[in-house]
């Protein structure tokens, strides 16, 4: 029997990964982090706040200093940014580092989970969120894809169920 490894979960932003890795978290007795929380908290302002004082580099490099530092404590769930995978050494280090779960949901479900928070979510700002979001899943769908050891759609499926079917499967892959 193996000992079930750090959880990261990935996914385009709108997917669910914070509020299903709370409650996967819950369900097997671990901390839960999410790195943008994380990193908000460290900076003492939000993300919106990053991306328009310091920029999206500024933003990613703190981003991967949060995932080099969390992903090496043991037994927990990680949710991470919806750009994550951007980063070939992000991908690097949850890959090599746990079990990456992806979240994927359809592009109107994305929209209509993001469209009232746009400042909250930076890269969502501009005209067409619609276009942004198109053209972010075109470029980030692939990554996810390329480091998932396991994938969920979170379409229709309320986050609790999500979260029983991730446990379940990692009873499954490793507790048998």
């Amino acid at each position: 029997m193996r000992k079930i490894p750090n959880i990261f979960i990935i996914g385009p932003m709108g997917s669910g990964k914070t509020t299903v890795g709370k409650k996967l978290a819950e369900l097997l007795g671990r901390e839960f982090f999410d790195t943008d929380r994380v990193i908000e908290k460290r900076t003492g302002v939000d993300l919106g706040w990053i991306f328009d004082i310091e920029g999206e580099e500024s933003f990613n490099k703190r981003e991967t200093t949060v995932l080099e530092e969390i992903t090496t404590l043991p037994d927990i769930v990680l949710s991470t940014g919806g750009n994550v995978v951007l980063s070939k050494r992000n991908r690097e280090l949850l890959s090599a580092r746990g079990f990456v779960v992806y979240l994927s949901t359809s592009l109107d479900e994305q929209f209509f989970r993001t469209r009232f928070n746009k400042y909250k979510r930076p890269l969502l700002r501009g005209d067409d969120m619609k276009k942004r979001l198109h053209f972010i899943r075109e470029t980030l769908t692939p990554l996810f894809e390329e480091i998932a050891d396991a994938s969920f759609i979170s379409d229709t499926k309320s986050p609790n169920i999500l979260a029983n079917h991730i446990f379940h499967l990692l009873q499954k892959r490793f507790e048998s």
